[in-house]
């Protein structure tokens, strides 16, 4: 029996071993603070340091893209606006030269109109000329022609009042009056 009392029970207190589990636990955790927490608190903050930095660089970044993208939709708003005015400039320049166009046409159409009606009027009024140069003609040959032939005393006599009946004798009449 003696050998069941001289096994220890896993409940027993062994103050010897307590104090030797103790003591190596404070001697590990003294040495892992001075080797292993001091260097890897050190790696650990370098690491912190540079997320940091890294997160501190992408913000910059991100901000400088946000900067970026503005200055990109300020000039295309402004590239469209220059389109636009470009446009409407063209649209204008093209409106004023129809204008143009349509007005020198016009005053063409207007200067070939007036030569048109002065070529007419000349016209017509050579061709007045030619017929009073023709009816004078032909009262001419026509005279000539009852000039020459033998006229009769009655038919003498009724040219003769036909030319008188022509001529106002009033103004004559008056004329004799006054002397």
């Amino acid at each position: 029996m003696m050998l069941l009392a001289a096994k220890p029970s896993l409940i027993d207190i062994n103050f010897g071993l307590m104090f030797w589990t103790i003591v190596s636990f404070i001697l590990v955790l003294v040495i892992l603070r001075w080797k292993a927490f001091g260097p890897l608190q050190a790696v650990l903050d370098e690491r912190r340091k540079a997320i940091a930095s890294d997160l501190d660089t992408a913000q910059s970044a991100r901000e400088e893209a946000q900067a970026a993208l503005e200055e990109y939709r300020t000039a295309l708003a402004e590239s469209r606006k220059e389109a636009v005015r470009i446009v409407e400039e063209a649209r204008k320049a093209a409106d004023d030269r129809r204008a143009r166009d349509l007005a020198e046409i016009e005053a063409e159409k207007a200067r070939q109109l007036e030569r048109a009606k002065e070529e007419i009027a000349a016209e017509v009024r050579s061709a007045l000329q030619t017929i009073k140069t023709q009816i004078a003609e032909l009262s001419v040959l026509t005279t000539e022609k009852l000039v020459r032939a033998k006229l009769d005393e009655a038919e003498q006599k009724r040219l003769i009042e036909d030319a008188l009946a022509g001529v106002d004798l009033s103004a004559f009449a008056s004329l004799e009056g006054k002397e």
